[in-house]
């Protein structure tokens, strides 16, 4: 399994316009439900998107972060106007 700040930079890299690691974007792993739970936040929104592993080594591994690319648009679109 990937490490937290890997899979961050990694996000970041594909969606650079997203933020920072740490502040816009945060990363962490949910043992309960065994999957990855990134939360973005912008201009006071919030959105967590789960990655499950596959998903999560998919993205590292430079072959799709689709899921993820969708909920960024989402936050995108809830924060239109507002400077993102």
């Amino acid at each position: 399994m990937h490490e937290k700040e890997e899979l961050c930079q990694r996000i970041v890299s594909i969606y650079p316009d997203i933020g920072l690691c740490g502040i816009d974007v945060d990363v962490e792993f949910d043992e309960s439900k065994k999957v990855w739970a990134v939360h973005l936040t912008r201009n006071g929104h919030h959105l967590t998107h789960f990655l499950d592993i596959p998903e999560a080594d998919a993205c590292l591994e430079g072959k799709q972060c689709v899921a993820l690319g969708l909920d960024i648009a989402q936050l995108r679109k809830n924060i239109e106007g507002q400077g993102f």
